[in-house]
C-alpha cells in the first residue's frame, strides 16, 4: 500500500530518500563528534549522493518555511542595544557598497575571460542570493544552469571554510548555545514566534519582498523585540531543523551535474571564491586594524555567503548577530536593487 502510494508520487519518494541520506549524514557526524553535524552532515551526504548520480529532491516549501526560523532568530537579536549601536556600525556598513563594487570589478572580467556571455558573467559575479541571481540572470538571458552551479559552489565553499577559519584563525568555538530546548521556553513565546514566522513570511510575500521567508519574519520579530514582547530566540530543535534543510538545499544543487559542468562551471566557481576570499580577508583585516569591529564579527559580516547560512554561523560562533545581519542585509539590498540596473548600464557599454 505505502509502496504503491510512493510509486505514484515520485517526488515524495525522492524527498524521503533525500531526507534519509541527510539524516544518515547527520548521524555519522554526531557519532564522530564532528562540528555542526546537522549542517555539514546532511550537506556532505547529499553532495556525495548527488555527485554519485542519485536522484535527490529538495524539500520545497518546507525548506522555505525553515528559513523563517532564522528570520525570527535574527529579528529577535535586534534589541534596543543594537539600535543604539547602529551609528557605530555606520563606518563598516559604508564599506559594503565598496566591497560589492570591487567584487563586480573583479568578477565580470574574470568570467568574461573564461568565455561566459556578458549576462551570465555579470550575474555570476554578483554576491547575492543563489535563487535571486539565477532568476535575474535567466530573465536577462543568461545561462541558468551555469549561474546555479557557480553560486551553489560559492555558498558551499564559504559555508564549509568559514567555520574552520573562525576556529583556527580567530580562536572561537562552534559550541555556542543556539537556543534553549522547546520544553524550557514559555508557551506564549513559542506561540508568538510561530505567529511571527508565518505572518511575517506571508505578508512579505504579498508585498513581493525579496527574501520574504527571512526578511518578513525578521522585520516583524525585530519590531516585537524592540517593543519588549519577544525576548527569546526560536527553540534549539527549530534551529537544528533549519540547519538540516539548509544542508540538503546546498547538496541537491549538484543533482545531475555532468563532468563537463564540473570542469567548467564548478571549477570556475571555486577559483572565483578564492578571489572573493582575498577581498573579504582584506576588508576584515582593515576593519580589525582600525578597531571598528572584533575580528570574528568583521569576518562573518564580509564573508560573501548566503544570508541564512551566515545567520547560522553567527549563532554557533557567538558572534554579534545584529552586526552580522545588518551588513549582510545591506549587501543583499545593494545587489538585489542595484545589479539589474547596473547590468543594463555596464553591459550596454561592454
Amino acid at each position: 500500500m505505502i509502496h504503491r502510494l510512493l510509486s505514484s508520487h515520485p517526488i515524495a519518494l525522492r524527498r524521503l530518500k533525500t531526507m534519509a541520506i541527510a539524516l544518515s549524514g547527520a548521524g555519522i557526524f554526531i557519532a564522530l563528534g564532528l562540528p555542526l553535524p546537522f549542517l555539514f552532515g546532511p550537506l556532505l551526504a547529499c553532495l556525495i549522493a548527488a555527485l554519485a548520480g542519485q536522484s535527490l529532491q529538495g524539500m520545497g516549501q518546507v525548506s522555505v518555511a525553515a528559513r523563517t526560523i532564522l528570520g525570527v532568530a535574527a529579528g529577535a537579536s535586534i534589541t534596543p542595544d543594537v539600535v543604539h549601536a547602529l551609528p557605530k556600525m555606520a563606518q563598516t556598513v559604508a564599506l559594503v557598497p565598496v566591497f560589492v563594487g570591487l567584487i563586480a570589478l573583479v568578477g565580470l572580467p574574470y568570467f568574461r575571460a573564461l568565455g561566459y556571455d556578458r549576462v551570465t558573467a555579470w550575474y555570476a559575479a554578483m554576491p547575492g542570493g543563489l535563487q535571486d541571481m539565477v532568476v535575474f540572470g535567466q530573465e536577462a538571458g543568461g545561462d541558468a544552469r551555469a549561474l546555479s552551479l557557480i553560486h551553489a559552489t560559492r555558498v558551499l565553499i564559504i559555508v564549509t571554510l568559514a567555520p574552520i577559519i573562525a576556529v583556527q584563525l580567530y580562536g572561537v568555538g562552534l559550541s555556542n548555545p543556539i537556543g534553549l530546548p522547546a520544553r524550557e521556553l514559555p508557551w506564549d513565546q513559542i506561540g508568538l514566534m510561530a505567529f511571527t514566522a508565518l505572518v511575517g513570511w506571508k505578508v512579505a510575500e504579498r508585498f513581493h519582498l525579496f527574501g520574504a521567508s527571512i526578511l518578513g519574519p525578521m522585520i516583524l520579530a525585530a519590531t516585537l523585540s524592540l517593543t519588549g514582547l519577544l525576548h527569546m530566540r526560536p527553540p534549539r530543535e527549530a534551529i537544528l531543523a533549519a540547519q538540516l534543510l539548509i544542508g540538503i538545499g546546498i547538496g541537491v544543487c549538484y543533482v545531475g551535474v555532468t563532468w563537463r559542468e564540473l570542469r567548467r562551471f564548478v571549477v570556475s566557481g571555486v577559483v572565483f571564491v578564492a578571489l572573493l576570499a582575498a577581498l573579504s580577508a582584506g576588508f576584515t583585516e582593515a576593519i580589525t586594524l582600525l578597531h571598528l569591529a572584533p575580528p570574528v564579527d568583521a569576518f562573518l559580516a564580509f564573508a560573501p555567503g548566503g544570508q541564512a547560512e551566515m545567520t547560522v554561523l553567527a549563532i554557533v560562533t557567538g558572534a554579534d548577530l545584529g552586526f552580522v545581519i545588518v551588513h549582510h542585509l545591506t549587501r543583499v539590498i545593494i545587489v538585489i536593487l542595484g545589479a539589474p540596473i547596473a547590468a543594463k548600464i555596464i553591459l550596454r557599454r561592454d
